[in-house]
């Protein structure tokens, strides 16, 4: 059970708006608290805009959060303060990016790229062990040792993703938070990256929130799925539970969305619309996350618990 487990991440009543006092403010994510355990997956789903990556970003710091607090490994995270603090912290949680075109600079070889951290972090003592370095980390995540002199521009972008998750592996980080590190690849190259992320997970005891809007491909690699929309976390659960007994509507609609490799099933698959203006705070009713069953929450309000509770027991009849 989660609880038997230390906790490595713990966000709470996280809140990251944009334009703050302004007309036109975004509430990008509004106040979504959850923990994340050593050693797991959690994956973050919702549809685009929904606030998974901003979530990522104020979690790493490349967004100051608006409100809310990040303990990441014992430690507040709004409580770093010195360069020093910020380098350990940074050594410890690392970041794969979306795009693996454009977070790669075109300017620099993949052995530079890679290296970036091992410099930073002072990691090795003179040009032969840096190019040691790399060309392990480059075979570790099957790439071949004489890419390290190359540019980015003559990889094709499933390549380029490896190249980010071996400088994201490079600092020999706790924590990695892979933002759609799938999503810009063809199908075919998608299950090689994640199975080499679950690989990686095993061999090095890594930790992961896994950033995605494919709701199949989450469950796949995920202990825990957390579902998004708006800015608000919706229902937390593990991956079964989430993705075979949905509780909540928002998450039944994403599901239905799935395409499944059956064309008599296409034909007559049935998308389940959502209603967003349900999940408005009405008549002083404020909805939060409750537990409607061992380790799988909903955001509802506490007259619409017992309703939850219904259709959980509705699963287990089945």
């Amino acid at each position: 059970m989660p609880e038997q487990r230390k906790k490595i991440l713990e966000v709470k009543h996280l809140k990251q708006y944009f334009g703050v006092g302004k007309p036109d403010m975004v509430k990008a994510v509004d106040d979504i608290t959850f923990d994340i355990y050593e050693g797991e997956t959690f994956g973050l789903v919702g549809e685009s805009g929904s606030g998974k990556t901003t979530t990522g970003r104020s979690i790493i710091h490349l967004y100051k959060p608006t409100d809310g607090k990040i303990v990441f490994d014992g430690n507040d995270v709004s409580e770093l303060h010195t360069k020093q603090q910020y380098l350990e912290f940074t050594r410890k949680m690392q970041m794969i990016f979306q795009d693996p075109y454009a977070s790669l600079n075109p300017r620099m070889t993949i052995e530079d790229i890679v290296a970036e951290g091992l410099d930073i972090h002072h990691l090795v003592k003179n040009k032969e062990e840096r190019r040691n370095r790399v060309e392990e980390l480059l075979e570790t995540v099957g790439l071949n040792r004489d890419h390290a002199s190359r540019y980015p521009h003559e990889f094709s972008g499933g390549q380029r993703q490896r190249i980010g998750i071996a400088r994201a592996l490079a600092v020999e980080p706790k924590f990695i938070i892979a933002d759609e590190p799938i999503s810009a690849l063809d199908v075919s190259i998608q299950a090689q990256v994640v199975n080499l992320l679950k690989d990686l997970q095993k061999e090095r005891n890594l930790t992961y929130l896994f950033i995605a809007h494919d709701l199949s491909m989450v469950k796949y690699i995920s202990d825990r799925i957390g579902v998004m929309h708006y800015g608000r976390l919706l229902e937390v659960g593990p991956a079964d539970d989430v993705y075979l007994k949905p509780l909540h509507d928002y998450t039944k609609s994403l599901i239905s969305a799935v395409p499944v490799p059956d064309p008599e099933f296409e034909r007559n698959r049935k998308q389940i619309e959502y209603d967003a203006s349900i999940e408005e705070d009405k008549e002083g009713k404020p909805r939060k996350l409750h537990e409607i069953t061992p380790h799988h929450f909903v955001r509802c309000a506490e007259d619409e618990i017992a309703m939850y509770k219904e259709r959980a027991a509705q699963f287990e009849q089945k």
